[in-house]
């Protein structure tokens, strides 16, 4: 299994457990396309941070401590958030766990 490929299949796993706690019109599809926030999200603002916080505990978890922070990336404009579809979220994260892995600052 690739980096990429265990990276989606986390995201995957934080959307099943978030998924067990939102309302059915809300619940997000496990699709690279899934839009997560902004203007066709299905995520609010608190969804969002909850949606983080997990995804950064799962990483941490499933590779071997790393300490990513995707906080920071909320501060970026739309166009070029990672948080507009979980495709784009699954690159962002792999770039930080290559820089994590290669002892670079975190974008």
């Amino acid at each position: 299994m690739t980096n990429q490929e265990r990276i989606t299949q986390t995201v995957f796993e934080v959307i099943d457990e978030l998924n067990q706690l939102l309302p059915a019109e809300q619940r997000l599809e496990k699709s690279a396309d899934t839009p997560l926030f902004g203007k066709s999200g299905r995520l609010d603002s608190l969804g969002l941070v909850n949606f983080i916080v997990a995804t950064e505990q799962k990483i941490e978890e499933k590779f071997d401590g790393a300490a990513i922070t995707l906080a920071d990336s909320m501060a970026l404009p739309e166009e070029h958030s990672p948080f507009t579809s979980v495709g784009k979220l699954v690159n962002h994260l792999s770039l930080l766990l290559e820089q994590e892995a290669n002892g670079q600052t975190h974008i």
